[in-house]
Order: C-alpha cells, then structure tokens, then sequence
C-alpha cells in the first residue's frame, strides 16, 4: 500500500494511539491533519512543526472539540477550507469514564457516547461518499477489546465500542469491493494516559509490575493497525503479551460459563480494580 504523497486526518492526535499514528505516518511520508481539544493546541502545534521538521511533510493543525454538536462537519469544513483532501482517517478521539453508572454524571456518560460513537458515524458519513467515489481510500477506528464484552463499571464506554466494532465490520463489507478499506482496531490495554481520564489511575496501576510491563504501547497499536489495512482485514485485535485479569478475566471465563456468571465475574473483577484507584 503506497503512503508517501497521500494524506490522512487523525482525530485526537495530541496523544496516545492518535499520536503514534501521526509520527508512523508522517515517517512513511503522508502529508497530515492532525486535531484533538482545544486545550491540546499547543501540543498539537508541537509535534505538527516536529514532524514537518523531521519528515518534511505537510502537517496542518485545526484544534477542536468533537463532543460539540456540529464538531465533525466543522472539521471537514476546515480541512476543505485548507485544500486537504484526507485519503486516510483515522478516527482515534475518544472518551472513557469508569465507575457505577448510576452514580455517574449523566452528562459525561452522554458527552462519551456523542464522542465515540456519533463524532465517529458523522466523520465517517462525510468522507466515505468521497472516497467511495474515488474507489480509494481507507478509514481505520480505533475501537478496543472491551468491545467483545459488556464491562460493569465501564458500561457505556463498552457499549459504545461494541456499536463501533460492528458498524466499522459493516462499512467494511459494504465498501471494500469499491476500493475503499475499513478496519475495527481493537487492542488491549495500552500504555498512555487513557485510563487517568477515564478515572481508572495509571496504565497498569494496582497491578503487578510484570502484569504493567504486559501493557501494549501506542507504537504496538500502530504497527498492528497498518498491518492490518494492508491485508484488507475488516477486524484486528491486538492482545497485550500477557492476560491482565480485568480485561481478559471475562472473555475467558465467558467461552466456557453462562452468560450470568459471564456477568456477574467481570461485574467483580472491575469492582476490584475500582476499589483500588
């Protein structure tokens, strides 16, 4: 798959799996759009000169807020306005909160869902016709493990992960005779600095220090992701090297239980991890 001379929009590019993208890419030598908040401009305006500096490559930086309401239209209106026609999106922005849903904000739960999932669906809405119509192009969203089952004390963030693993294989069924590729991202647990906004502290943290060292990095992700859009694969997972109990207690227990003891072990695993922040 040819990089070089092509372009590629990355929401939520000032950290994380979002950032790792924008260094991997600007590496092979795609021109970039990079955003994330407001509030992220400065470092968003930082790695955009680093890379320019480093690779050479077009990098444009538009700061903004995908949980406002109009946030994916005035981003693709801000890209046109600055002639940048992405071949590439990667939809990496997202939200996480943990807890007890009914003691949670409820405006932070729905802020979550209008983030991950219909920032996601509208982004995806106005590029894919483009791309559909040049028969070329390729969206990647970065969904998670959590997807494949429902995590208490995470509810909603799960929830709107599973809506993005299958609306992601969809598209990908739908467009990939056109020329246009589709793929669900989901990797384990990662080290960047996700699970503190989520308020579940540090990556790792409340965990052994061999079960922290397991941790995937951004860079993981990357290279998994990539690897996976050039073999056409509508799904990839990528799996820490080892099992942390409370992302993977679940899924296992699950292939050999009832739903309800399904339920009911994850309900506790994530309780625990909780108790310890």
């Amino acid at each position: 798959m040819e990089y070089r001379g092509r372009n590629a929009l990355i929401t939520g590019a000032s950290s994380g799996i979002g950032e790792a993208f924008a260094r991997e890419l600007a590496a092979r030598g795609m021109a970039l759009l990079l955003t994330a908040y407001p509030a992220e401009e400065a470092r968003l305006q930082a790695i955009g000169q680093e890379l320019r500096d480093r690779h050479g490559v077009r990098v444009e930086v538009v700061p903004l807020d995908l949980s406002e309401r109009e946030g994916a239209a005035r981003l693709q209106a801000g890209a046109d306005a600055l002639g940048f026609e992405p071949d590439l999106l990667v939809n990496s922005a997202g939200l996480g909160a943990g807890g007890d849903f009914a003691s949670a904000p409820l405006d932070r739960q729905l802020t979550m869902i209008h983030v991950n999932v219909e920032a996601l669906v509208a982004l995806c809405g106005l590029y894919l016709p483009r791309l559909a119509a040049r028969r070329d192009g390729s969206i990647i969203n970065i969904v998670s493990t959590s997807a494949f089952e429902p995590m208490p004390y995470m509810a909603v963030y799960a929830a709107s992960k599973a809506f993005v693993l299958r609306f992601s294989e969809a598209l990908w069924a739908e467009n990939h005779r056109r020329g246009v590729r589709v793929v669900a991202l989901c990797p384990g647990p990662v080290q960047t600095a996700f699970h503190q906004a989520a308020g579940a502290g540090e990556p790792g943290s409340g965990l052994r220090r061999g079960a922290r060292r397991r941790y995937l990095t951004a860079e993981h992700v990357v290279e998994a992701g990539l690897n996976g859009l050039e073999r056409d694969r509508p799904t990839v997972v990528r799996r820490a090297p080892g099992l942390a109990p409370l992302y993977y207690g679940a899924t296992v227990v699950g292939r050999l239980a009832p739903r309800r003891l399904r339920l009911m072990t994850s309900e506790r695993l994530n309780r625990w991890y909780f108790e310890q922040r």
